[in-house]
Order: structure tokens, then C-alpha cells, then sequence
């Protein structure tokens, strides 16, 4: 899933644009393949109705609706200028997303209740699902990203506020090595990072 911030704080400047999520735009995005889609966008960039439904396994049918979808909730528009003929393009309008997952929570809407239910699971699963496949591939590759990965849990006694600020700490960290390295670089690669922080009960 896409980046996003811990509250509603807007990022700053040398930060990427990030698409604050209402009640409207979260209805829209609560379907397990349009999540998929809008990641695949995001990830891999501009890419057809076909294209996307090679990649992920599905229909074009399937994959055409839900982008159509997508467009209407504001998450990705045309990209003409990579068109041939009818051949009609797609493209994230942001690199991520943010959102206050709580305020969703007590949503006086039951839908909006689920759709934030639906969100969040969906994330969950294409975190395990990436992480995953890095184990089982990661043979693959040279012993120096052998050697850098990380798989580390941490356990520690905090108020709902320094959890806060230790997420934003967090992400302000990652989004500090934004852009250091130019694309193309040999021996670079895209790392992604997932940050997970919740609460668990003493016993």
C-alpha cells in the first residue's frame, strides 16, 4: 500500500504529493482490486486495462470497470501522451495516500465503517504478500541486499502520543532518503519499507 501519514498533518514541501482520503474517496477505494490497481500504477507507473490485468491475473473487463472507478474517485486519470490509436492509458495522481484510520472507526456510517475495515485488511495482506515473496526469493539476489534486508519487531511501553510521534519520526526518516539515489544507479533497487505500530493487550 502506499505511504501515509499517522494523522492528518499535510506533508511538507520535500515531501511527495500525498491525496488526503475522505469519507466520499474511501467508498471508492474499498474494493480489493482497486487497491491492487492503484499500487500497480503507483509502483510500476502508467499502464492500459490489459496490461494491468496481465500483471495482476484478472480480467479486463474487471480491471477497465474498477480503473474507470478509480478516476472517478480522483486516485488516477489519462495518460494521453503514452496513447496509440484507442489504446487508452492510466495514471496515479499521487504517490500516496493519508488518512485518520480512528476517525473512520466511529464513523456514524456503517459503510464508512466497513469501507475503512476493508482498506485496512487489504493493506495488511500486500504487506505479508510482499514480504513474503522477498523470502522466498531472496536467494535471488546478491549477498550485499542479503546482507541489508531487515526483519525486526520491537516492544515498547508508550502513550497513544509518543506512539504518534514515533510514527511520524519514523516516516520523516524514510522520506529523508527520498531521491538520494538517481534511478539507474548500478547496484540500486527500489527497498520497500513497512512500518506497523498498534497496541497489544498485557496479557
Amino acid at each position: 500500500m502506499p505511504p501515509k501519514t499517522p494523522d492528518d498533518r499535510a506533508p511538507g514541501a520535500d515531501e511527495p504529493p500525498i491525496h488526503h482520503i475522505d469519507a466520499r474517496t474511501l467508498r471508492g477505494l474499498a474494493h480489493p482490486l482497486r487497491l491492487r490497481l492503484l499500487n500497480a500504477l503507483r509502483e510500476f507507473g502508467p499502464a492500459t486495462a490489459s496490461g494491468l490485468a496481465e500483471r495482476l491475473g484478472e480480467s479486463s473487463g474487471a480491471t477497465s470497470y474498477h480503473l474507470r472507478q478509480l478516476a472517478a474517485y480522483g486516485f488516477i486519470e489519462d495518460a494521453p501522451e503514452r496513447g496509440k490509436g484507442r489504446e487508452r492509458w492510466w495514471k496515479a495522481v499521487h504517490m500516496g495516500d493519508t488518512f485518520s484510520a480512528g476517525s473512520f472507526l466511529d464513523h456514524p456510517d456503517a459503510e464508512v465503517r466497513g469501507a475503512i475495515g476493508v482498506v485496512l485488511h487489504e493493506v495488511a495482506s500486500a504487506h505479508s504478500q510482499e514480504l513474503n515473496t522477498w523470502l522466498g526469493t531472496m536467494h535471488e539476489w546478491p549477498k550485499e541486499w542479503r546482507e541489508a534486508f531487515d526483519l525486526s519487531d520491537f516492544k515498547l511501553r508508550l502513550t497513544p502520543e509518543l506512539s504518534l510521534e514515533l510514527a511520524q519520526k519514523v516516516q520523516d526518516l524514510v522520506n529523508s532518503y527520498r531521491d538520494r539515489v538517481p534511478e539507474g544507479t548500478e547496484g540500486s533497487a527500489v527497498v520497500r519499507t513497512h512500518v506497523h505500530m498498534f497496541p497489544r493487550p498485557a496479557e
